[in-house]
């Protein structure tokens, strides 16, 4: 158990190569650059659109359930659909846990399932295509003109994706947000080919289910001395 949530640690601190609030929406120059929000801050209010076009707006002062919230490059990216694929191992247990589950990218609605495998999933799939809520989150960087035209060699043409030309990725991260609105566990790394491991994911939605609970009975107790 130490040695799990010594691990938990590393992969909530991993690839924050600054704790300074400033110049963290930017549009970072690199995915080494970004400054996610790390565990204990707020978790920022954004807005996004579902795969039907429709706007939703997430305010973390109203939040009937805790959210686990994925950041991914897109359905072009073959390592984000091997992500979400092994997070589906873990959405049952996470549903049954009472968490929502998020996934965000910056596909346009229209796109969002365009390359996924399956459709047999019951998280929410958002747009992020105008990059509000991956700024909001510290992870935005923009994608080099010469990377960017060696994706288009390979057919992926992220302004068509995205429907903008913007040319902004975030760096791959999952954040627990608690129904008190603040960040518990935040996973980023900014080599996309390293992902949070489900069974790691599980552990810290435990640790936070245990840690609410504990809060709870404290507060109860509080109430009945008064």
């Amino acid at each position: 158990m130490k040695k799990l949530l010594a691990l938990l640690l590393l992969c909530a601190l991993v690839a924050s190569t600054s704790v300074h609030a400033a110049g963290r929406e930017s549009i970072h120059a690199s995915a080494n650059d970004v400054q996610p929000l790390l565990p204990g801050m707020p978790a920022p209010a954004f807005t996004v659109m579902d795969k039907g076009g429709q706007v939703f707006n997430f305010d973390p002062g109203s939040m009937p359930k805790p959210v686990v919230l994925t950041f991914y490059r897109g359905g072009w990216c073959p390592y984000c659909n091997l992500h979400l694929s092994e997070l589906r191992l873990a959405e049952a247990q996470l549903l049954k846990m009472g968490f929502e589950v998020w996934f965000v990218s910056m596909d346009s609605p229209e796109m969002l399932t365009e390359g996924m495998e399956g459709g047999d999933f019951n998280y929410r799939l958002f747009s992020d295509a105008g990059g509000n809520a991956t700024r909001a989150f510290g992870i935005a960087f923009r994608l080099d003109d010469k990377t960017y035209r060696r994706y288009i060699s390979y057919g992926v043409d992220l302004e068509q994706r995205s429907g903008r030309n913007h040319h902004i990725l975030p760096v791959p991260s999952t954040f627990i947000i608690g129904r008190n609105g603040l960040i518990r566990f935040a996973y980023s790394n900014p080599d996309y080919k390293v992902r949070l491991h489900p069974d790691v994911l599980l552990a810290a939605a435990r640790v936070y289910l245990q840690d609410a609970d504990a809060r709870f009975i404290k507060e109860r107790q509080e109430r009945g001395k008064e």
